[in-house]
């Protein structure tokens, strides 16, 4: 890293300027990124690097952060060893997860790369108490560490995901601390990993930091943006793809990265708000260190066949857009309600309605002071008309454009005039026709 670059870091930490919506927190070293939804508020349980002088993971305690829109976080709680049953000063504290239940919020955290033991809070944000005094999961449970958990919930049953290489997965019992059955290892058919990108390193097939999710009815398994999918939850999984291609990076996002690519270290966590899909993960582009990371959040958008898009990996990140930056893609709403994404023949994916009435909601949109007109990339069977409101659904009226039926199957462009535009508003284009699920909207621009 060259001395301008090194100078700049040390002003931004020493400022706390936030210069772009990714990194999500600019500077301060929070990484292994679990987000949750709580009372409509968006709540990460992280690690915490100390320092960007770090030479190594010097990771003194966990933190959490909240926001109400994935833009503005507010340091809300931190976690340290001693309030645990590790009982003194520890610079390994590493991943983390959370989990509610019965009224109670359970804070999981790994002791280094060996073991994990929970804390208890009746808020998502503390004070916590060590139920336990001990590790949940010992170092001598299995055959792998029992250390980078990650919770996953189906209907009122929690299980506990964990390990390095090989993966174990265990249910809890309702007390939410103490296990359910005997830990059953997961099987990956074809793996691969940051050390196995052939499929030729048996000794290393996957990764640490195992998570788990559900979409459609399919498990998704995935080691930082490496994920296979099964149909059943204890597996076996079939490796599928990654989520982070050489495509994905803009401009100053690709590099520096991990000393074995930009696909090690993406360490994070896939979660759904108000019907849209994000990835929560780890980068060094901006500091430079392997060991003091940043956290990310990218869209995540499901093909047909039940695969991820590649993500993106940019510095406006999500909840927020720049009309100066070109086309805002329709998929990549904040809110929505009775729509859904599908899948483009050319690439990429549009929205459409599913019911009339049926809304995106597009917050934060800067630079647009000086635009006066909203150009459509639109596909169309039937003439279909929408609406553009400021703020909600119900929000003042800025235009109303009719799209004309198009027989040729190819997307086309329509421009409206519109006013009232300013900075960092919030645009809701709603669906107003009867026959709306005709209309496909694949991108929209301001001029």
């Amino acid at each position: 890293m060259n001395i301008t670059k090194i100078a700049l870091l040390s002003f931004l930490i020493l400022n706390t300027i936030v210069s772009a919506q990714n990194p999500i927190v600019p500077n301060k070293g929070l990484n292994d990124p679990h987000v949750h939804i709580f009372n409509d508020t968006a709540y990460v349980y992280a690690s915490h690097d100390k320092s960007i002088e770090n030479k190594n993971f010097i990771m003194e305690d966990w933190w959490i952060w909240s926001s109400p829109d994935l833009v503005n976080w507010t340091e809300r709680g931190i976690l340290k060893p001693n309030d645990t049953y590790i009982g003194k000063e520890f610079s390994s504290c590493w991943a983390t997860d959370v989990a509610f239940k019965n009224g109670k919020y359970y804070w999981y955290f790994s002791e280094g790369n060996e073991q994990t033991g929970v804390v208890v809070s009746d808020t998502p944000v503390g004070p916590w108490s060590d139920p336990l005094g001990k590790p949940l999961l010992k170092s001598n449970l299995t055959s792998t560490h029992e250390y980078d958990m990650a919770i996953f919930n189906e209907n009122t049953d929690h299980y506990i995901i964990f390990g390095v290489w090989d993966y174990y997965i265990a249910k809890l019992n309702d007390d939410m601390i103490s296990l359910a059955e005997k830990p059953k290892k997961i099987k990956i058919n074809n793996p691969r990993g940051p050390y196995n990108i052939d499929g030729s390193n048996t000794q290393m097939p996957t990764d640490d930091k195992p998570f788990l999710h559900k979409y459609k009815g399919k498990y998704y398994l995935s080691w930082g943006c490496f994920y296979a999918i099964s149909n059943n939850l204890y597996g076996p999984y079939e490796y599928v793809d990654t989520i982070i291609k050489e495509t994905s990076f803009t401009e100053d996002y690709a590099a520096p990265t991990w000393p074995n690519g930009f696909l090690q270290g993406r360490h994070g966590s896939f979660f759904e708000w108000h019907n849209q899909w994000y990835y929560a993960y780890c980068d060094i582009s901006q500091t430079g260190n392997r060991y003091f990371r940043d956290t990310f959040i990218s869209y995540i958008h499901y093909k047909e066949n039940g695969e991820m898009a590649t993500i993106r990996v940019d510095g406006i990140g999500v909840g927020q857009y720049d009309a100066n930056s070109g086309a805002i893609e329709a998929e990549d709403y904040f809110k929505s309600n009775g729509l859904q994404k599908v899948e483009n023949t050319i690439g990429g994916f549009s929205i459409k309605a599913q019911d009339k009435n049926a809304f995106a909601l597009y917050p934060n949109i800067q630079n647009l002071n000086s635009k006066s007109r909203m150009e459509f990339q639109v596909l169309t069977d039937t003439n279909s008309e929408i609406e553009i409101r400021d703020g909600s659904p119900d929000g003042k009226l800025l235009a109303t454009l009719i799209f004309e039926a198009n027989k040729t199957k190819q997307f086309l462009t329509q421009t409206t005039t519109i006013s009232s535009l300013y900075n960092g508003q919030t645009i809701c284009i709603v669906f107003k026709s009867e026959i709306s699920t005709d209309l496909k909207i694949n991108r929209f621009s301001f001029k």
